[in-house]
C-alpha cells in the first residue's frame, strides 16, 4: 500500500508529530485520524496506518500499524504502557523505540513476524519531515 506523509513545517510537526521522546501518534487517512491533520489528495497512510512514535533520544521511527499476525487493516497495534506496540487482538507487543518493530512476545514472536518500517527524513522539497516506505 502507498505510503506518503508531510510535515511542511517544523511548527507542523511540532503540532501534529512527535517531537519528544516516547511520543506516539497513529495517522489513518481513511478515518481522518487524527481528525486534526490536514490530509492532502497525496497523502497516504500505508495498510493499517502509520504509527508515528519517537525514540528516548529524540528520534522519530514509523511503522505500519496493522498487526502482522492478524493481517487485518482494522486491527491496529497501540502504545501500551511499557511504551511496547501491542496487538489488541494477539496480544502480541513489538518493539518500537529500539528495535524497529522487532517482535518481544505473543505469535509474532514465535513466528518472527516484525513491524513494516517506514522511513522518516527531512523532504528533499523543503518539507520539514516525510514519512515514506523504507529502502
Amino acid at each position: 500500500m502507498p505510503v506518503s506523509l508531510s510535515f511542511n513545517t517544523q511548527a507542523d510537526w511540532t503540532l501534529y508529530g512527535t517531537p519528544a521522546a516516547l511520543d506516539a501518534r497513529l495517522f489513518v487517512k481513511s478515518l481522518r485520524t487524527p481528525s486534526n491533520y490536514p490530509y492532502t489528495a497525496i497523502d497516504e497512510t500505508g495498510y493499517g496506518g502509520i504509527l508515528l512514535v519517537c525514540d528516548v533520544m529524540g528520534t522519530p521511527r514509523a511503522f505500519d500499524a496493522a498487526c502482522p499476525v492478524e493481517v487485518k487493516r482494522d486491527v491496529r497495534v497501540f502504545i501500551n504502557d511499557s511504551h511496547e506496540a501491542e496487538c489488541p487482538q494477539c496480544h502480541s507487543t513489538y518493539d518500537v523505540i529500539s528495535l524497529d518493530g522487532h517482535p518481544l512476545s505473543g505469535r509474532a514472536a514465535n513466528e518472527g513476524w516484525g513491524l513494516r518500517r517506514y522511513s522518516v527524513s527531512p523532504g528533499t522539497r523543503g518539507e520539514f519531515m516525510i514519512i515514506r516506505p523504507a529502502l
